[in-house]
């Protein structure tokens, strides 16, 4: 007994290193491969044709629609994930657990799903279609409906990242400064807006992430139409589909950068934040 028990764990200490060893090899099939193709397609011929390929009309309006997207749909999520985070990690109402799966929405949806659902309601046959077009007001096909795509997909982060946070923070602090003779904003700018400032840069990131990224709620309800409603995701696809392959790595290369750039921004918060909790 005494020997199988020394030699137990050495027989399993070879465990580990298969499981890190399968990690390892479904990353590289799934993700540092595929990204390492994309790299070499867009730099294959050079440096200029890359360059060259970055600068086509196409290519600057669908960045250029992507950008504005973003700087539409990232702060109306987060004047919303705000306003959620605070009335559901301040009170207890009837239904609560009820809106926070409706915030959760997006996560458990099809983005797809999610287009059609505003085709539905927007669109020339939907709920409110007849009043729209009455009014010449044109959602599905146009830039508005796009903003609605990206806003709704992109919805839940801020609102999940800052919620934990002021639930931790408590309502001792707002308390006091309330009874010092602070107001409602005094209290929000100099008390509870510190407090959560990482988790809100953290939700921001990732909801600039997922707007700059989508694509398709916005694919449903663009058009997919060229120097008009197509964005950079869109505009990938679509040099791809007329054997544009290098205008389509190159544009795909900016969105794997954009990515890099989110996981370093992620990876500076997150040590940010483990070392204010050890202060």
């Amino acid at each position: 007994m005494t020997t199988d028990k020394r030699n137990s764990p050495k027989k399993q200490s070879w465990v580990p290193g298969v499981l890190i060893g399968i990690a390892i090899a479904y990353l590289a099939l799934v993700q540092y491969i595929p990204t390492l193709n994309v790299f070499y397609q867009a730099f294959r011929k050079g440096v200029g044709p890359f360059v060259s390929n970055l600068t086509r009309p196409e290519f600057l309006h669908a960045a250029w629609l992507t950008l504005l997207l973003a700087l539409i749909a990232v702060p109306i999520n987060t004047v919303f994930g705000l306003c959620a985070a605070w009335a559901i990690s301040r009170h207890k109402f009837p239904g609560r657990a009820i809106v926070l799966s409706i915030i959760d929405l997006p996560f458990s949806i099809s983005p797809v799903v999610a287009g059609l659902m505003l085709v539905l309601l927007y669109g020339r046959q939907g709920w409110f279609g007849p009043w729209l077009e009455s009014h010449n007001i044109q959602i599905i096909f146009a830039f508005p409906g796009m903003v609605l795509a990206t806003a709704f997909v992109s919805m839940p982060f801020v609102a999940r990242e800052v919620i934990p946070v002021l639930e931790e923070f408590g309502k001792d602090q707002e308390e006091a400064a309330k009874t010092l003779g602070a107001n409602d904003w005094q209290t929000f700018w100099r008390v509870t807006l510190p407090s959560i400032r990482w988790g809100l840069l953290y939700g921001l990131i990732l909801t600039n992430a997922r707007a700059m990224g989508e694509f398709g709620a916005v694919s449903v309800v663009s058009g997919n139409i060229g120097n008009t409603t197509q964005s950079l995701p869109l505009f990938v696809e679509d040099a791809y589909k007329q054997y544009e392959t290098e205008a389509a790595f190159s544009a795909a290369v900016l969105l794997a950068l954009l990515a890099v750039v989110t996981l370093v921004l992620k990876e500076i918060l997150e040590r940010k934040t483990r070392i204010k909790d050890v202060e």
